[in-house]
């Protein structure tokens, strides 16, 4: 049996280097833009690359992923802005489905709706969906070790979780308070926004190829956000990432 070979994406070049700090023998191969590394990580053959911010780049990079590097799976890590009732700064993030939040086709199709697919939510994977929140709890529970103290403390992770859930995406950066109370009153349910993961379910949809997501909550998608963006997304959010991958690739396969 031919181990698979894996995808993994974030949006900026911050998200993915402490991934690429633990490859061993990436190479760098540059297509439509994009510079892709296939390599190993905890040996497992992968492909890491940074798609870009927003969901056409997103989804453009997931397309090359599969047809140009042949990835049986993909992973998107990064950060987000938190929105569901708990789910704070530091936080982890794994989505069970996606949604385009700024998807309109209405009165044609309801309000979300992809227009030609008959729904509106794309679902993760859910044997990869275990496997990252397996991944995350582990991290969680040694963050003080894989963040140092330091970073615990400035950045108040102490009582960091891990939490399960809906994950919305548009082309807009949601940072005021009136536009993430009008997210929460359309959907409720959603724990967390961003610019990409809900294209990449879709391609991936299309394509057939498993797909999980897992984000580190960076602020509160609010006024509130984040003093320090840049600082959090390399002493935190990048950590995380390579952390949860690694460990997620680690587990021994049930499927």
């Amino acid at each position: 049996m031919t181990t698979p070979r894996m995808g993994i994406m974030a949006a900026m070049p911050q998200e993915l280097q402490a991934v690429l700090d633990l490859m061993p023998d990436e190479h760098r191969e540059t297509l439509a833009g994009r510079t892709f590394w296939p390599g190993h990580l905890a040996g497992q053959d992968v492909v890491a690359v940074v798609s870009g911010i927003g969901k056409v780049a997103a989804a453009t990079t997931a397309t090359l992923l599969i047809e140009r590097f042949g990835v049986d799976c993909v992973l998107f890590t990064g950060v987000a802005g938190g929105l569901g009732p708990g789910v704070a700064v530091g936080d982890v993030v794994v989505a069970t489905q996606l949604l385009q939040h700024d998807m309109d086709a209405s009165p044609l199709f309801p309000r979300h709706e992809v227009p030609g697919y008959g729904r509106s939510r794309f679902d993760t994977d859910p044997h990869w969906r275990q496997r990252l929140t397996d991944a995350a709890t582990a991290a969680l529970a040694q963050i003080e070790h894989h963040l140092g103290a330091k970073a615990v403390a400035d950045f108040g992770l102490a009582h960091a979780k891990v939490h399960n859930g809906t994950v919305i995406s548009g082309d807009r950066f949601v940072a005021t308070r009136a536009e993430s109370d009008a997210l929460r009153q359309q959907l409720p349910d959603a724990l967390a926004v961003e610019m990409e993961g809900a294209a990449v379910a879709q391609v991936c949809h299309d394509f057939g190829v498993p797909f999980a997501a897992v984000r580190t909550i960076s602020d509160r998608a609010d006024d509130s956000a984040h003093v320090d963006f840049g600082r959090f997304v390399a002493d935190v959010a990048a950590r995380y990432s390579a952390q949860v991958v690694m460990t997620a690739l680690q587990q021994p396969s049930t499927a």
